[in-house]
């Protein structure tokens, strides 16, 4: 049985996510910041006032159902054990990268730097992008193509002869069987997407209603979903994720600065060489470089990044950073956010330094776009956002709606996950030429959900199948898709959803 804090955290949590993106939300976050000083609030009594007040506002569909025995909270975050078995090992396997790279490499995970050091890199601060350091030795922990194979093996062992896994689901590579949506039903879902309603990208002089000056978060939410005017898109994703940049938070980023300058952590090298490897190849986002190590360090550095374990399915990792490897008392949570990078997850990032050239701002936008979205794109999961479930979504749209592309692809050794998951592990990122790019994004706070990655993804595939029916192996295949950077992102949609035959 849960104790009070650990049932009191849970309940917490999964109201806070269903009220993501509803005005309440946005009013009870700023009320709550003018409340944490007031004498009248009580940690012991939160609970029960918090269901006082949603019975008395008429939100009890908020509350958990009564007289059920409470789920342990790691069943909350993931109720399949399978799942949850495959992510503790996945992390296991993580921490085992990072640790025998510590020890070849004979760096400590962490170390307070030298007073010279602090100096030379608080001058440098601005210029960051200008350092060269040797990274030759440093390696990914792991690339996407690793994090497929894993998700390849997933099996779910009560559905090994089951009818449920039927045989067209075996022409994909994922091999696990969960509900996602058929076109008629993604018709339900996005009819804002329809091609009898405007979008910006394609109708420039779609009304702007005045959601900014209301200061609306969930007005704005409806309306990205036919896609943010560029001049505004940067308040109005501020508003849907209820971010500011209050004294609070430019104080807040100026605190993670001194921990960066303070001591050096193993993963500042992986997030050095990942953004050498990524970013600063890139056409667009090069110009950045400087941008993305300041909002990487200290977001490594961030421990209110921890809090959305609650409701990820991953674990923090822990390790020891003292020379008492085995002792309890020297494991800590490492790096401090929680989060180890892997080869691409600068380009988290980089597409937002286009809307926010405040670093304060960049990284409190950055932090709550991972903390409610991106971190799916990594950990293991059954929610409908989670890889997984994309993986298998882009697999039977195109299962369904293009076999003969399908079959052919598989026949000749070109999996189209294969392909496919480098895109939808981004969520575009580096993919998209930039404007398309934030149109994509525009639609996934609009709805609330990734989903939309795996319909472009499957999309790209329906809009170059005629060639693609002419490859004869994967590289043939990957030079086809090798360039997504002329694709109009919303007619692809418009085209693949609404004018597809169901």
């Amino acid at each position: 049985m849960m104790d009070e804090s650990a049932e009191l955290a849970v309940s917490i949590t999964q109201i806070v996510q269903r009220l993501k993106g509803t005005h309440l939300h946005s009013q009870l976050e700023k009320q709550a910041k003018e409340c944490l000083h007031k004498p009248e609030i009580k940690l012991e009594t939160l609970k029960d006032d918090v269901r006082r007040l949603l019975k008395a506002s008429g939100m009890t569909w908020l509350l958990p159902p009564p007289g059920h025995p409470r789920a342990p909270p790691e069943h909350t975050k993931e109720p399949l054990e399978y799942m949850r078995k495959a992510q503790v090992n996945w992390e296991k396997r993580i921490l085992k990268s990072l640790n025998s790279m510590c020890t070849e490499l004979g760096i400590p995970l962490a170390r307070k730097r030298p007073v010279p050091e602090q100096k030379e890199l608080t001058n440098k601060w601005n210029e960051m992008g200008t350092d060269e350091p040797d990274l030759s030795k440093f390696r990914p922990v792991y690339a996407p193509k690793d994090f497929l194979e894993v998700l390849v093996g997933l099996r779910n062992p009560n559905n090994e002869r089951s009818e449920d896994l039927t045989v067209r689901s075996h022409w994909g590579l994922i091999q696990v069987s969960f509900n996602v949506r058929d076109i008629p039903q993604m018709r339900e879902m996005y009819p804002e997407l329809g091609l009898t309603y405007g979008q910006l990208g394609i109708d420039d002089h779609t009304h702007v209603p005045p959601v900014v000056s209301e200061q609306d978060s969930a007005a704005a939410q409806q309306y990205s979903r036919q896609g943010c005017p560029t001049g505004l898109r940067a308040q109005l994703w501020s508003l849907i994720l209820n971010t500011t940049n209050d004294p609070e938070d430019i104080t807040h980023y100026e605190q993670l600065k001194a921990r960066v300058i303070n001591h050096d952590l193993l993963v500042d090298n992986l997030i050095y060489k990942d953004v050498k490897l990524t970013a600063s190849n890139d056409d667009y986002y090069f110009v950045f470089e400087d941008y993305l190590y300041q909002v990487l360090l200290c977001f490594s550095r961030d421990t209110a990044v921890l809090e959305h374990f609650s409701y990820n399915s991953a674990t923090p990792p822990k390790s020891c950073i003292q020379n008492k490897s085995g002792s309890e008392q020297c494991a800590v949570v490492y790096p401090p956010n929680g989060v180890i990078p892997f080869h691409g997850f600068s380009m988290y990032v980089a597409p937002l330094c286009f809307l926010y050239n405040e670093p304060s701002k960049l990284y409190r936008v950055f932090r709550e776009m991972y903390i409610r979205y991106l971190f799916r794109l990594h950990s293991i999961s059954s929610h409908p956002s989670g890889i997984v479930s994309l993986c298998l979504q882009f697999e039977r749209l195109l299962q369904t709606h293009l076999p003969q592309l399908f079959y052919h692809l598989r026949e000749i050794g070109a999996q189209p996950l294969r392909i496919a998951f480098k895109w939808i592990v981004r969520a575009f990122s580096g993919y998209l030429s930039t404007d398309q790019l934030l149109l994509l994004w525009d639609r996934i706070l609009g709805y609330d959900s990734l989903e939309i990655v795996a319909v472009l993804a499957a999309a790209v595939f329906a809009f170059r199948a005629e060639n693609l029916m002419e490859v004869t192996s994967l590289a043939s295949a990957e030079a086809v898709l090798a360039d997504l950077s002329t694709l109009k992102v919303m007619p692809l949609l418009q085209i693949f959803l609404f004018a597809t035959s169901v």
